[in-house]
């Protein structure tokens, strides 16, 4: 049976955008992932930023979505009307909350419904960390890369002693160096953040996905105010070490930041990670994800492990097809676009949507 609360929530609609912010905000966790403006950053000129919504104040469920015309692929002229639809960038849902929660298949048979309707051929999630903030995947449920989650509910010497032990080393070693640290709930330090942070994307020969404009940054600022903190380690006054967290009822997220090159040999970011870890610990969050490496247990992975050695934690993607036949067609149309260029092409095992690896 359909959930008869079941509504989808348009960004784009000032009426629609009011009405999940509400809902949101009834949601005790509050996870910045599932906020509108956050939605909204990550949605391009055509894309859309929806919420499939149901359930009420005391029991809901919060699914944000980005659904990508297809039309606009080159590849996918035949397409016209037709979508596809992915989480926004980071830990998505379908978040849900109460005691007891909402029922998941009343929910799923009414997305399913307007999905199809809707010409939304196939769903990809980036799901959540914590399964207990959600209902359960319809679809295809998997394990990527492992990511990294330190407890933050131990004292301040258990916190201390579960880093490894290079971790303790090079946190002292900041110490003695003169660097301190700072918290800025506000964004008073947010030109010194992107110098930073730029720099480090430039060092690193990142991709153009990862150069967020100064907008992306104020957005985050202005409509999540209890939704994030900056974290700075400083040396004699100037920033060295920065970083963006993200931070729900519960769990702090590190999402974007960087450090001077030139301040390694002070350990500036051992020490950020610590302290917010010690920040987190004192304010009564449960949890800092810390978040995986760029190819799975690479040397960016084995640096945030040694702050939660044992913190490992399954990353996991849901992935459904709502209507198989309109996939089937997409990738006959791709193979007909890359032969006719001379390009042998066939989808990855592993990439999905398929049509679009």
């Amino acid at each position: 049976m359909r959930d008869p609360r079941f509504i989808v929530l348009d960004a784009a609609k000032a009426d629609g955008r009011a009405e999940w912010t509400r809902r949101w905000r009834a949601w005790p966790e509050q996870e910045p992932m599932a906020h509108p403006a956050y939605a909204s950053l990550f949605a391009r000129a055509g894309d859309r930023a929806l919420c499939l919504a149901s359930g009420d104040d005391a029991a809901g469920v919060l699914y944000p979505l980005i659904l990508r015309p297809l039309a606009t692929e080159p590849w996918a002229s035949a397409a016209e009307g037709s979508w596809d639809a992915v989480t926004p960038y980071g830990y998505g849902g379908p978040f849900a909350w109460g005691s007891p929660p909402p029922a998941a298949e009343p929910f799923w048979e009414a997305a399913e419904a307007w999905l199809l309707g809707a010409k939304v051929v196939t769903s990809f999630a980036r799901l959540s960390l914590f399964p207990e903030e959600m209902i359960a995947f319809r679809g295809e449920v998997a394990e990527l890369m492992p990511n990294v989650v330190r407890e933050l509910k131990l004292d301040a010497d258990a916190l201390w002693m579960d880093y490894a032990h290079k971790v303790r080393k090079n946190v002292n070693a900041a110490r003695r160096a003169g660097l301190t640290f700072e918290v800025d709930e506000e964004g008073r330090r947010l030109e010194e953040f992107l110098t930073i942070y730029e720099s480090t994307m430039d060092r690193r020969n990142a991709g153009e996905g990862y150069y967020f404009p100064r907008t992306f940054f104020e957005t985050i600022v202005r409509e999540l105010p209890r939704g994030f903190l900056f974290a700075h380690v400083l040396d004699a006054g100037r920033v060295v070490s920065t970083e963006l967290v993200l931070r729900s009822g519960s769990h702090l997220y590190s999402f974007l930041g960087g450090t001077l090159a030139d301040a390694f040999e002070k350990r500036p970011n051992d020490l950020l990670k610590h302290e917010v870890a010690e920040w987190g610990r004192r304010e009564g969050y449960g949890a800092y994800v810390l978040g995986g490496g760029y190819g799975g247990p690479d040397g960016i992975f084995k640096y945030k492990l040694s702050f939660a050695p044992g913190g490992e934690v399954a990353f996991r993607v849901g992935r459904a097809v709502h209507d198989p036949p309109a996939v089937a067609a997409l990738l006959e149309q791709r193979r007909a676009f890359e032969a006719a260029r001379g390009t042998p092409w066939a989808p990855a095992p592993t990439f999905f949507p398929p049509y679009r690896a």
